[in-house]
Formats: C-alpha cells, structure tokens, sequence
C-alpha cells in the first residue's frame, strides 16, 4: 500500500501536461491502427483465393468476401477519423466539466435537495453521456446496417426494429446505471484506500448477477428464444452434452435472422446450469452433423477449462485497473488540466484514467488475443479428436461463406485485431483435405434444399 501511496504523489506533479499526453496517446494508437488497417487493405485487394480454399470458394464467392472486406476496412477508417475528432473535441473544448456544470444546474434546478450530492450528479451525468455519445454514433451505425450491411444482403433490420433497439438500450441503461454506478461510488466513499479490493468483488458479484439475469431479462427484450424441435440435431446434441457431461439445462433457437444473416452458435449460463443458443440462420444453412461438429468446438472451450481461464483473467483485469484507478483517483493535477479545478468527482477521475491507461490496455488486448487464438486452435483439435474433422471443416468453411468473412488476413493486422485464427489456418490445423464440394445451403420454402453459395459446379 505504501508504495502505491507513494506513486500516486509522484503521479499527482503540478502542471503536469495530461490532456497533451492523452491526446498524443490517442493519436498514436489511431496512426498505428491506420497503419494497420492500410495493411490488411492490400491484402482485401488480392485477387485469387489462399491455396487451402481454391478447391471449397468459387472465384465469385471470394471477389465478394475481398469487396465486402474493403467496405468494412473503408467504413473502419472513416469512423475512426470521426472518432478521433469527437475525441479532440471533448478534449479542448473542454465538454466534460461544462456537462458536469449543466447537469449539476439540472439537479438543483428540478430535483429535490436530497438528490444534489454528488452520487446523484453522477448518474445523471453519466445518463446525460450516455445519449451525447449514441447521438454522435448515430450516423454511423445508421450507414452500417442499412448501407454497407444491406449492400451485402446481411442487413435485416428495419428502420422500426432498429429505433425500438435504441429505445430498450436507452430504459435498461436508465434501470442499470443508477444502482451499480450508486454502489460504484458508495463503496469508494466508504472503503478509503482499500476501495480496490471491495470493488474488486463488486465487480465479480455483479458480474455472476448479470450473467444469471441475463437469459430472463434482458435477452428477450431483443430476441426470441425457442426451445429446440424434437428431432435428429436435438438427440445429437443431448448426446455430445451428455458424453462431455456438460450441464446442459436448456437448447434454444434464437431468431437472429431478424437483424442479420449472419450465423452463430455459444452458450451460457452458471457452472452448474448450461444453455446453449443455435441461431436460426445456422440450423437452416448446415447440415445435422456440422452443427453439432460447430458445438463440439465450443463445447470444447468448456471442456479444457477455457471459459474458466478467461473468467479468472477478467477478474485479475479488474483488479489491476481498480489497482491502478487508486493512483490516480486524487490527482489534482490530472483533474485540473481537464478543467476540474474546484471539484474532484470520482466518475470523472474514472474517465480520465481510462484515458491513461489506454496504451496499457492495447498491449493486453494483444495478449489476449493471442492467448483467445491458442484455445480456438485448441478446441478445433479437440472436436477433431471427438471425430469432427470433416464436418468441422465443412461447418467453417461455411459460415466463411455464409458471413463472407475475411479469408486472409495480415499477419500484424490479425496479431492485433483478431481473437480467432483465419480460415485458411484453422484447415491447415486441421489437416483438411477438400475431397467434395463443400456448399452452403438454406431449406426454400417447400423444404427442398437448395445452394445459396459455394463453389461452382464442376
């Protein structure tokens, strides 16, 4: 403790030019992910297929992955220009402590006197943050899904989905934020120098909370959830949950079709009580054995201890930067530069210091990333093992497809950006060799199967 003490005074220097700092942060890291980004876009440009794919996607397929690729990369670059400069902007014009002023002016002018402390200001400033900022993303989460997604065929949603999305995200913030970011607060308050420690467990407890009101609350203000149909995939689903002795509670459908074509499959839930989520777009897309081959790959992350891994990381995460916020938590200096020179409110001290610990954070997002493709490499090998290396394959090479995810990538841009390997990787791991035609196919409306993408016809 003595020594945290006495880095926080050395930290806390007067004149010490943070918002400089900051903002040199922040444009290093965007000229470095440009850089990146430039990178993975000559790749996006290549016009033949990797060679462990030229016999599974038809020349046509792979033009429209590359094209919808590059969209993404240019939609990527523009939106990290835009959100750079809103960046700078809050920055120097110095929107932090005049949005503390009027919402602090909000509290005294329409609620009683009992809501003035600090706790209070707080969340309404934090509710108040929370509408500027899906304000200034509007524009481009409106050009995502109904340009460049709809572009590509992916988009489902309607303008009307969309706004009532935007709506329920607003009422649960508004039901959320208050009593956590409360508890937030009331905790450092109480605690003193050791807030760390019991916000450290606050965390963990609202984590598991979250994680067991999710499926009953929040999920299907969103989705619908269906139980899975009697039949073939159900029993051989049952069946490899069983042979794993994973605990299986519940098999739903979720009818993710309604936002996106895109495919999917994971599960939820406590240690002792499992459900597991197949979009609707996957069963109708693959074939019986490949979606359980697909399960087979998640519940393999289950198996080897993977999801209790990364549990046990986020919490030490946590710990660190709560660590880490004790340092900086009264600096006068930090507050200062950014124009808080009379008041010191922790949920901005909280702000500011994750604007200092972005350089730190980018390094661990890379070793996650890296640690994240290590367990996918594993648990494609361990469904192989269970007898699931073709439909494994098949399945991956499909939704490859089906998304017209990227085929290739840059070997810094992936280390950086990507938490699962490329396909072409994952094949060569295991071992695939194509010895058919692999198609992606959807049931029409008679039932009849027919081929929405793949390879042409020989």
């Amino acid at each position: 403790m003595d020594i945290l003490q006495r880095l926080a005074r050395f930290l806390d220097r007067p004149l010490f030019p943070w918002k400089k700092l900051i903002i040199g942060f922040s444009l290093a890291q965007y000229v470095f992910e440009g850089f990146l980004g430039w990178r993975q876009y000559r790749v996006l440009c290549r016009t033949k297929p990797p060679k462990v794919l030229e016999m599974e996607v038809s020349q046509e397929v792979y033009d429209k992955s590359q094209a919808y690729g590059r969209a993404k990369a240019k939609f990527g670059m523009v939106s990290a220009l835009y959100g750079q400069i809103q960046n700078i902007a809050f920055y120097q014009l110095d929107i932090l402590p005049k949005l503390w002023s009027w919402t602090g002016n909000l509290l005294l002018k329409f609620a009683p006197a009992r809501f003035s402390g600090e706790i209070s200001h707080s969340i309404v400033f934090v509710l108040a943050f929370i509408v500027i900022q899906q304000a200034l993303s509007l524009p481009t989460n409106i050009y995502h899904h109904f340009v460049l997604e709809e572009k590509f065929g992916f988009n489902k949603q309607t303008p009307k989905l969309f706004v009532t999305d935007l709506i329920k995200s607003n009422l649960l913030a508004v039901v959320f934020v208050p009593p956590i970011l409360s508890a937030f607060l009331a905790i450092i308050k109480k605690t003193g120098d050791q807030f760390f420690f019991y916000l450290w467990a606050f965390g963990a407890a609202l984590q598991v909370f979250m994680i067991t009101i999710y499926p009953v609350a929040i999920l299907p203000l969103f989705n619908k959830l269906s139980p899975l149909q009697e039949g073939k995939l159900k029993t051989s689903i049952e069946a490899l949950a069983g042979k794993l002795k994973f605990p299986l509670s519940e098999l739903h459908v979720i009818d993710g079709s309604k936002r996106s074509a895109h495919s999917n499959a994971y599960f939820f839930g406590m240690p002792w009580k499992k459900h597991i989520v197949l979009f609707d777009t996957l069963i109708e897309k693959s074939e019986t054995e490949e979606v359980v081959a697909v399960l087979a790959h998640e519940l393999g992350h289950w198996k080897l201890g993977h999801t209790s891994r990364l549990f046990m990381i986020s919490q030490a995460h946590f710990f660190y930067i709560f660590s880490l916020f004790s340092l900086f938590i009264n600096n006068k200096s930090l507050y200062a530069d950014f124009g808080f020179t009379k008041t010191h409110p922790i949920i901005i001290g909280f702000l500011l210091f994750s604007d200092v610990l972005g350089p730190m954070d980018t390094v661990i997002k890379l070793l996650m990333n890296i640690l994240s493709r290590k367990y996918e490499f594993q648990a494609d090998a361990f469904a192989n093992n269970l007898g699931y290396n073709a439909e494994l394959a098949r399945s991956l090479i499909k939704l490859q497809i089906q998304n017209l995810s990227t085929m290739e990538a840059d070997w810094m841009f992936a280390s950086y950006h990507f938490s699962h390997p490329i396909l072409s990787e994952r094949l060569k791991a295991l071992n695939w060799v194509p010895t058919q035609k692999v198609e992606a196919k959807e049931k029409d409306k008679e039932g009849e199967t027919v081929v929405a993408t793949g390879r042409d016809e020989l």
